[in-house]
């Protein structure tokens, strides 16, 4: 397959978009399956060809990269993938190949690509398969969506709000692990589709009930978030919504009592409340600093909860940057820096002997934390990080 590879680094993402548009064409039953905002960004047809690319370059040694085949089939589970869409993936991907290659795409190219597909789409089946009977065999586990009843909203900041959920049928939830996020469907008055949308739980693990927090998107020149104004402003206390069981391998590692860095951006907060409320549950006396930027306190979800924490944890480190701090914000004894985390703020704020760094935010802050991580001689195999959203590639 070594071959074919100089071709998808140069065609990927357009072999990929005329893959989604022909998919959906002849089957707009799987509308009801992907993210109609990442397709209509780009998103999904870049962490699609980024995914063929890095299976064309491993195909003999598929093993390299099985922590990038766990966390997509984690969010297949997660959106209901099942076998039988793999067959209609493959058809609809070698006639994209085809279409964007022309006379380029000789026999022997398709039937090396029908080979591989055949090859990698039995590793994801079987993962897959894997990963349904494990969260349907589990203590109070279902396999895929069950009803969930909204026993609370709370704002928690200008722009983010939280549900908490709990089973319709009074039933008790599994156990999840902190940092798992859940898969949401709704369907949306006007919308012909169902739609998904994934969320991080913001709650330590609990028998009662799961807590996702919404950032609302709704920013001048920006793509308006259609699910998170639509929780916003439609979805209230008694309303029922459709959820999976929990999914997700960016967690905290067991087998680590060392050290913690959590390093996040806006949102990006919302897995790290969970991680954080489980260390204060359970290892109270673990060292832990927690740096969180945001525009300003306003916009600043959780404040309070993570401010709280220091009264349960004995080595506890919490530290605000604000882009565009008020007055207010600046008389926080936790505000620490104006503007942006840079490498030299990092140096001085975050490097702590054999911690463990997670980070999750936007895209251009995940690039600049790990860029400087990076520069500051962090041990790669201690830098924990996630998307919002699907995987797209970092220029770090």
């Amino acid at each position: 397959m070594k071959f074919t590879v100089p071709v998808l680094e140069v065609h990927g993402v357009e072999i990929t978009t005329v893959f989604y548009k022909n998919l959906f064409e002849e089957h707009p039953e799987l509308l009801n399956i992907f993210n109609h905002s990442n397709q209509n960004q780009g998103r999904q047809q870049t962490a699609l060809a980024n995914a063929v690319l890095a299976a064309a370059q491993y195909i003999d040694r598929l093993e390299m990269i099985f922590p990038v085949v766990k966390q997509i089939a984690e969010k297949h589970r997660s959106l209901g993938v099942k076998p039988e869409h793999y067959p209609i993936v493959g058809k609809h991907l070698l006639r994209a190949i085809k279409e964007v290659l022309d006379d380029a795409a000789t026999d022997e190219i398709i039937h090396a690509w029908a080979d591989a597909y055949g090859a990698i789409s039995s590793v994801f089946i079987s993962v897959e398969q894997e990963l349904y009977e494990q969260v349907a065999s589990q203590t109070n586990g279902w396999r895929d969506f069950k009803p969930f009843k909204v026993i609370d909203k709370v704002k928690e900041s200008d722009v983010i709000t939280s549900f908490y959920l709990a089973p319709v049928d009074q039933s008790a939830i599994p156990v999840f692990e902190p940092g798992q996020y859940i898969t949401v469907r709704l369907q949306i008055p006007g919308e012909p589709y169902l739609v998904n949308r994934q969320y991080s739980l913001s709650a330590a693990p609990n028998k009662e009930y799961f807590r996702i927090s919404v950032k609302r998107e709704s920013e001048p020149n920006r793509p308006q978030g259609k699910v998170s104004n639509y929780l916003h402003d439609h979805i209230h206390n008694g309303d029922v919504i459709e959820m999976t069981a929990p999914a997700g391998e960016f967690t905290l590692k067991r087998t680590s009592s060392g050290p913690v860095v959590f390093i996040s951006g806006g949102v990006g907060i919302t897995p790290f409340i969970s991680m954080v409320n489980s260390i204060a549950n359970s290892e109270p006396n673990r060292y832990v600093s927690f740096i969180h930027a945001s525009k300003n306190g306003r916009q600043q979800a959780f404040k309070n909860e993570v401010t709280e924490l220091a009264k349960q944890m004995t080595d506890y480190h919490l530290s605000f940057i604000y882009e565009n701090p008020s007055e207010t914000d600046r008389l926080d004894k936790h505000f620490k820096k104006e503007g942006y985390i840079n490498t030299e703020w990092l140096k001085e704020n975050a490097v702590v002997d054999g911690a463990e760094y997670y980070v999750c935010g936007p895209v251009p802050f995940l690039q600049a934390i790990l860029r400087g991580l990076k520069e500051l001689r962090i041990p790669e195999e201690q830098i924990h990080y996630e998307f919002f959203g699907p995987s797209m590639k970092l220029d770090v």
